[in-house]
Parts: structure tokens; sequence; C-alpha cells
């Protein structure tokens, strides 16, 4: 896998979180742990691509 798969499969991933933290906001009864564990992740893979894009 090639530096820009890496980033681009990161940034797939990246999506389908904020997809899924957009769900859980809308629900009637939103939780507020699933949401801070979706940003937790969503935050460690955009940490993610940032270091890799500075190492190309």
């Amino acid at each position: 896998m090639t530096l820009e798969d890496r980033i681009e499969e990161l940034r797939s991933r990246h999506r389908t979180l904020e997809d899924q933290i957009d769900r859980e906001r809308h629900r009637p009864f939103p939780s507020i742990e699933s949401l801070s564990t979706l940003k937790r992740q969503k935050l460690r893979i955009k940490d993610e691509i940032t270091e890799l894009e500075h190492a190309r």
C-alpha cells in the first residue's frame, strides 16, 4: 500500500465517522458517550492524516 493509498483510506474512514456522528446527533436521544468515542476516533485519524501528509 502506498502512502497515497493509506491517506485515502484514512480520509474515507474519517468521512464514515463524520456520517456516524451526524446520525447519532440527529437521534431523539443521542448518546454523549458514543459521540465522544466517535469524535476521538475521528480526531486520531485526522492527526494521522496530517502526519502522513507532512511525510510526503
